[in-house]
C-alpha cells in the first residue's frame, strides 16, 4: 500500500520543485499537490491522507488555519509545517495544530526523513480510536503550582532565563512541549539539544512569552476522580527517573550526548500515563482497579483493555512531535527493551532507572511496574556487573525531595 501525502503551497513553482525533488519516492508515496487551503480540504474529503505538509503564508486561508481545520476534521493525519523564517508569527500560531515544523529551503533528504519517521510512528498503535485522540493532543497537562510559578517569573520585570528553564524542567508536560519546539528545524538549531534549560535559552524570552501567555501552549491539569492514581507522584517519579537515567548513562558510557538523551527520555518515559489518565479517565480507572485486584503488570492490563500501552502512547505522540529517535525508542520500550545491537543507549539507561526507582523508592504500591530485570539483555550490553555501583550512586536522588 502506498502512503498518501498532500503538499500545500500557493506558489506553483514551489510545488513543482517538490514534485521534482521527491520523484524518487513516487513508488512509495502517492503524492497530491494543492495551491490553497480550500483546495486541500476539498481533496481531503475524497482521499484519506496520512500526512499533510503545508506552507504558512497563503492568501485567504493560511497554513495555521488549514492545519487547525485538518486537526478537527481529520485528526489521524500527521500535520507538518514547511515555511520560511520570515513567517515566525504564523508559525507561532501553528504551534498547537502542527506536529512538526520544517524551514525553507528544505532538502529532499530532510523532508523524506521527517515524513518517513511520522509514518513510522503511525504504525506503533493499531487502535484507531486511541490514535485519533492522540493525534489531536495539542498540549500535555501541567501542574497548576508549576504553571503559576512560571507565570510569576514571566511577569517579573527582572525575569531570568535560567530560572524559567529551571521551572519548566520541573514539569513533564512543559518539558515535552519545549523539546518539541526546539527539536524542530524551523528554529534552525544545528546542535544537539536535550535539556530544557538549553532549549529555553535558544528559543528566547520574547518567543516564550508569546507562546505561553498568548498562544497558551500549556494546559493546566484538573484532577480527575482516579483514587488509585496520583499525578503528583507520577511527576515526581518521572523527574527521579530522568536524574537516575543520567547517572546510569554516565556510569556505563562516556558519551555526553547519550547522557543528555537519557535524562530527557527518563523524564518523559511515562508521558503516556498523563495522556491516558487525562483523556481516558474511565478506562484508566478500570485499568488501575484491575491491576490492584489481580496484582498484574500494568502494561499487560493496558493492552487488554485499551489495545495499547502507556509506553506506546507516549512514544507515538513524542515521535509525531519530532523528538529524536533515541529518546522515542527509550520511551517506547522502557519496560521491555530489545537488543538489535550490544551498544549502550538511552533505552538501556531508562530501563534500568525506571526499574530501580520502583524497586528502591516504591513510588506507588498499586502500580505493579517492576517485573524482573532482564539480566540477559543487560549482560549483552555489558552493564550487568555495574548494577551495585549504580544503586549506590542513585541513593541521594531517591532521598532528595522534589521542589515545587
Amino acid at each position: 500500500m502506498k502512503y498518501r501525502i498532500l503538499f500545500v503551497d500557493d506558489e506553483l513553482n514551489v510545488l513543482n520543485g517538490l514534485r521534482r525533488m521527491l520523484r524518487p519516492m513516487r513508488d512509495i508515496w502517492e503524492m497530491s499537490f494543492a495551491v490553497s487551503g480550500e483546495q486541500a480540504l476539498k481533496l481531503m474529503k475524497i482521499i484519506k491522507f496520512e500526512v499533510i505538509v503545508s506552507d504558512m503564508r497563503m492568501p485567504e486561508m493560511n497554513g495555521a488555519e488549514l492545519l487547525t481545520e485538518v486537526m478537527k476534521l481529520y485528526p489521524e493525519t500527521v500535520r507538518i509545517v514547511l515555511s520560511g523564517h520570515s513567517d515566525i508569527e504564523l508559525v507561532l500560531k501553528s504551534i498547537l495544530p502542527a506536529h512538526q515544523y520544517l524551514s525553507k529551503p528544505c532538502d529532499g533528504a530532510k523532508l523524506k526523513d521527517v515524513v518517513e519517521r511520522a509514518l513510522g510512528m503511525s504504525r506503533i498503535i493499531s487502535n484507531e480510536t486511541v490514535k485519533k485522540l492522540i493525534s489531536q493532543i495539542e498540549t500535555l497537562p501541567v501542574l497548576p503550582s508549576v504553571y503559576n510559578e512560571l507565570l510569576g517569573e514571566l511577569n517579573n520585570p527582572d525575569s531570568s532565563m535560567k530560572e524559567i528553564g529551571y521551572i519548566i524542567s520541573k514539569d513533564v508536560g512543559m518539558s515535552a512541549k519545549i523539546m518539541k519546539l526546539v527539536n524542530s528545524s524551523f528554529f534552525g538549531f544545528a546542535r544537539h539539544i536535550s535539556s530544557t534549560e538549553q532549549a529555553v535559552n535558544l528559543i528566547g524570552l520574547n518567543i516564550l512569552k508569546s507562546l505561553i501567555l498568548y498562544e497558551h501552549i500549556f494546559s493546566v491539569f484538573e484532577q480527575k476522580s482516579m483514587k488509585l492514581f496520583s499525578f503528583e507522584m507520577l511527576w515526581e517519579h518521572c523527574l527521579r527517573v530522568g536524574k537516575i537515567s543520567r547517572i546510569v548513562s554516565e556510569t556505563c558510557s562516556s558519551d555526553k550526548e547519550i547522557a543528555e538523551d537519557s535524562f530527557i527520555a527518563g523524564m518523559l518515559h511515562d508521558v503516556g500515563k498523563l495522556i491516558m489518565g487525562a483523556n481516558f479517565t474511565a478506562q484508566y480507572s478500570l485499568i488501575l482497579n484491575k491491576v490492584k485486584k489481580e496484582e498484574r503488570l500494568m502494561w499487560d492490563v493496558e493492552t487488554e483493555i485499551m489495545g495499547t500501552t502507556h509506553a506506546e502512547v507516549g512514544a507515538y505522540l513524542l515521535g509525531l512531535w519530532g523528538l529524536t529517535e533515541p529518546v522515542v525508542e527509550a520511551i517506547a520500550f522502557h519496560h521491555a527493551p530489545y537488543s538489535p545491537s550490544d551498544e549502550f543507549r538511552p533505552l538501556t539507561a531508562v530501563y534500568i532507572a525506571n526499574h530501580l526507582d520502583h524497586e528502591m523508592k516504591l513510588m506507588n504500591e498499586v502500580q505493579f511496574e517492576r517485573g524482573e530485570l532482564d539480566m540477559k539483555y543487560l549482560g549483552k550490553i555489558g552493564v550487568d556487573n555495574l548494577l551495585d555501583e549504580i544503586r549506590e550512586k542513585v541513593v541521594p536522588v531517591l532521598e532528595e525531595k522534589n521542589e515545587r
